[in-house]
């Protein structure tokens, strides 16, 4: 199921935030830290979460020591979707 979340979350984040469709980002890669994602692509990736796996991620929760790697989100997604 993580490897399905994975697939998604990465290539929404490649294509429609990065604009780079070939770019591969690893599951441990520094999103937010390393400025790769910046505040407004925060809501936007919150917001394509919730409408794709039904789970809120509060505004408070988009930080980089929250959820600053897509290991992050998937626990997150996990944990919220039982």
């Amino acid at each position: 199921m993580d490897e399905t979340i994975y697939q998604q979350l990465a290539k929404y984040i490649a294509v429609d935030i990065l604009k780079q469709p070939d770019r591969v980002i690893a599951k441990d890669e520094p999103l937010i830290s390393s400025g790769l994602i910046d505040s407004f692509n925060r809501i936007d990736l919150s917001l394509f979460i919730e409408d794709n796996f039904g789970v809120v991620i509060d505004d408070k929760e988009l930080k980089a020591e929250t959820l600053d790697t897509l290991e992050k989100f998937i626990a997150l997604i996990l944990a919220r979707r039982k």
